[in-house]
């Protein structure tokens, strides 16, 4: 499968090389024809948008599988003068730059899945969904609703961050690690700590980071966070080593949960659970420290309503440090 991408988009030229690599990934997870055009008839739209009306405009590209579907992710993210309405916006023959304005409302006619967040001088943030089969009506869908951003540093091919969930019938299992350093040893420590979670997914928070403990002792280790969220008690049980921050969000309270200090695979002194409340309609967010803690999100209006990649990638825009791999995983 291939890796996420991130390419910034500030002129034409980047938009072209944006829908070549985009019809590649297509063609890499088996789509017909027909799905491959509309990966690129979705991407040249929203680049096109990008070039003309953004600012810092860059479009991340992602390959999925959900319910044994793939499909590919199309997250345009831009800090420009946002959409003074949506509705206008997607309505055919509307446009603000003299084009004949079929733009979005075609994206949104050609996605499985197609969302919007946008604040007048705030940006936007533009969500489409691609499967590789054609279904009359969606694949059936999980508990929780799920949304991450994983990218490498610039300058490297390979995340040293992962994540990974597992979703049953009565709890899911959320995990986010990043491997010391970035990199591809740091992605090799990363991705044993994913390999180690879906074997134990039947452990607890703790027990599993237990087992990645000793699993990761010949790389170079990993800080790693657990979250399980229990449906029948609307409880999360939380575990986590060094610093991933993780933090659940909901209408009546908000609250980070704690880890302790320590490297899996090299320094561990305690691992501890803790359990707080799931609350209904709770959003939970974790997070690598390549994306900064300063983020509140009641400051933007009506985001906690949306799918939570859209909810990730306002994050990744507005607070990625720059300087090292970020990961951000949101569920709901």
């Amino acid at each position: 499968m291939p890796e996420p991408v991130a390419l910034p988009i500030l002129e034409s030229s980047q938009a072209g090389e944006a829908r070549r690599i985009a019809v590649a990934f297509a063609n890499q997870l088996g789509f017909n024809e027909t799905d491959r055009g509309k990966v690129s008839i979705v991407v040249s739209e929203l680049t096109k948008n990008l070039v003309r009306y953004a600012r810092n405009g860059q479009l991340l590209l992602q390959a999925k599988v959900l319910n044994s579907i793939a499909l590919i992710e199309i997250l345009a993210l831009d800090s420009g003068p946002g959409m003074s309405s949506i509705s206008e916006c997607l309505r055919d023959g509307f446009s603000t730059g003299g084009t004949l304005g079929n733009g979005l409302g075609a994206c949104q006619r050609l996605s499985n899945f197609f969302d919007i967040y946008s604040v007048t001088n705030g940006g936007t943030a533009i969500l489409s969904h691609i499967w590789a089969t054609s279904y009359d009506s969606p694949p059936p869908e999980d508990r929780l609703k799920i949304g991450g951003v994983c990218l490498p540093v610039r300058g490297e091919d390979v995340s040293g961050d992962a994540w990974a969930v597992e979703q049953q019938e009565d709890r899911s299992l959320l995990l986010v690690a990043d491997g010391l350093g970035h990199g591809p040893q740091a992605a090799i420590a990363s991705n044993e700590a994913v390999r180690i979670f879906r074997e134990n997914t039947h452990k607890s928070p703790k027990e599993i980071i237990e087992a990645a403990h000793g699993a990761l002792r010949s790389t170079r280790g990993a800080v790693i966070a657990i979250a399980e969220i229990d449906f029948r008690s609307a409880s999360v049980r939380f575990a986590g080593i060094g610093n991933i921050s993780a933090a659940v969000i909901s209408p009546d309270a908000n609250y980070s949960m704690v880890s302790h200090n320590g490297t899996v695979g090299h320094e561990v002194r305690k691992i501890q659970e803790f359990v707080y409340q799931w609350p209904k309609g709770g959003l939970l967010v974790m997070h690598s420290d390549g994306l900064g803690t300063q983020w509140h999100l009641e400051r933007y209006a009506g985001l906690v309503s949306k799918h939570p990649c859209l909810i990730a990638g306002v994050l990744y825009r507005d607070f990625t440090r720059g300087r090292d791999d970020v990961t951000v995983l949101a569920a709901k």
